[in-house]
C-alpha cells in the first residue's frame, strides 16, 4: 500500500496564533434523551413570521446580501434610539468585537479585562496583535471595576466590561460604571459587552445608549442570539459614537451578514413579533428565579444573575461534576478548575438539572 499520509506544512503561524488557547463549544447531544444546557441557547424554536422570513429568504440565496445590512441597521437604530451612523452590523457580537479591535488596537497595545469572563477576550485579543491583561472576578462572579482601573497604563487601549458577565452572572450597576467611566482616559475604548441584556432586571443597571452618549470613548455590543433566538443565524452589533463606528465598519467582513440572516432579524424586530419574543424572555427570567431559589433551597450559595444562567464556583470539582450531569442526560458547560455554568432552557430540562445540582451536594 502506497504512503498516503500528507506532509506537514513547515509555513510558520504568527506567534500569536500558535498560542491561541481553543474555544470550545457547549457540548451538544447525539443519542437518546439529553438536555442542552451549555450555551446559553435561548430554547424556543422561531416565530412562524421569522421561519417565514427565513423561508422566504432562502429563496434568493444565490445572490449576495446588502453588505451594510441596510435596512436592518435603519431598523436596530430605530430599536436602540440611535442615529443610525452610530450602528454596524456583523456575523454575531464576537465578529463584530474582532472589528471593534482591529479597529484601534497597535500591535502591542494593551486590552483590559475580567476573568474569568467570555472565553472569546483572549482569543480576539491576540488575534488583534494587542496585549491581554486580566483582572480577577471578585468572590461572587462581579466585575472588579476599582482593580480593572487600576490595571490601566499608558499603553491601555481597550477596556471590555462584560455586563452581566459570562459566565459568572452578575452585571455592572450604574454607579459603579460612573466611577470607572470617571478615571479611564478618553483616549481608551470601553467596550460595554451586553449581549444577555434582554435578561437584566436590576433596576440599578445603567441604560447603555445614555452612557454611550455621555461618553464617546464607549461602545456597546450587543446581539440577536440570546434573546431574539437567532444563535444559528449570527447577528451581532454595535452601537458607538460616529466616527468610531465608521471605523468599525471599515474593517468589517464584507457581506458579513448573510440575507437570510438579515430578513430573520428584521423579522424578529417587527413589534407584533419583538412583543412575543420578549413574553418569552420574561418566561426564562421566570424560570431563572425558580431555579435559583431552588439551588439556594438545596444549600448552594451562587452568585446573583442577570443572563439566562447560573454559575457553580466548583474548583477542582468542575470536570468531575460535568461528567455526572452528561451521564445523567444535561449537558452543561465546564470550565476546567473553575467551575461550571448552566443556561436556564426548558421546565423539563430544568427540573433535570436541579435532580443533578441535588446529586452534586450529595457527593
Amino acid at each position: 500500500m502506497p504512503n498516503t499520509t500528507s506532509p506537514e506544512s513547515t509555513v510558520p503561524l504568527r506567534a500569536a496564533v500558535a498560542a491561541l488557547p481553543a474555544y470550545v463549544p457547549g457540548a451538544s447531544g447525539s443519542a437518546g434523551q439529553v438536555w442542552k444546557l451549555s450555551s446559553n441557547e435561548n430554547p424556543y424554536s422561531p416565530l412562524p413570521s421569522v421561519l417565514s422570513a427565513i423561508v422566504e429568504a432562502a429563496g434568493d440565496v444565490n445572490r449576495y446580501p446588502d453588505m451594510y445590512a441596510t435596512e436592518l441597521v435603519d431598523a436596530l437604530a430605530g430599536h436602540v434610539g440611535v442615529e443610525t451612523e452610530r450602528v454596524v452590523v456583523g456575523n454575531g457580537s464576537v465578529a463584530v468585537l474582532q472589528h471593534v479591535l482591529q479597529a484601534v488596537v497597535e500591535p502591542g497595545d494593551e486590552v483590559v479585562f475580567p476573568w474569568r469572563s467570555f472565553e472569546a477576550y483572549p482569543i480576539a485579543v491576540a488575534v488583534a496583535g494587542g496585549r491581554a491583561v486580566t483582572v480577577p472576578v471578585t468572590q461572587d462572579g462581579r466585575l472588579d471595576l476599582p482593580a480593572m482601573a487600576a490595571a490601566l497604563t499608558p499603553r491601555t487601549r481597550v477596556v471590555l466590561v462584560c455586563t452581566p458577565n459570562n459566565p459568572t452572572g452578575p452585571a455592572v450597576r450604574a454607579d459603579e460604571l460612573e466611577t470607572f467611566l470617571a478615571v479611564v482616559p478618553r483616549d481608551v475604548l470601553v467596550v460595554l459587552d451586553e449581549a444577555y441584556l434582554e435578561f437584566v432586571r436590576d433596576p440599578q443597571v445603567p441604560d447603555g445608549v445614555d452612557v454611550l452618549r455621555r461618553n464617546p470613548n464607549v461602545v456597546l455590543l450587543r446581539t440577536l442570539s440570546k434573546a431574539y433566538g437567532l444563535a444559528g443565524l449570527r447577528v451581532g452589533y454595535a452601537v458607538a459614537e460616529p466616527r468610531l463606528a465608521a471605523g468599525i465598519r471599515a474593517v468589517s467582513t464584507p457581506f458579513g451578514v448573510s440575507h437570510v440572516a438579515q430578513r430573520a432579524a428584521l423579522a424578529s424586530l417587527a413589534p407584533t413579533a419583538q412583543a412575543e419574543l420578549l413574553e418569552r424572555v420574561d418566561a426564562l427570567v421566570a424560570e431563572r428565579t425558580r431555579v435559583a431559589d431552588a439551588l439556594r433551597e438545596q444549600g448552594w450559595d451562587l452568585p446573583e444573575t442577570q443572563a439566562n444562567f447560573v454559575w457553580f464556583g466548583l474548583g477542582d470539582a468542575t470536570t468531575a461534576c460535568a461528567a455526572q450531569a452528561t451521564a445523567a442526560g444535561v449537558l452543561v458547560r465546564p470550565f476546567a478548575g473553575d467551575g461550571l455554568r448552566v443556561s436556564i432552557g426548558e421546565v423539563e430540562a430544568n427540573d433535570a438539572f436541579l435532580a443533578v445540582a441535588r446529586s452534586w451536594r450529595r457527593g
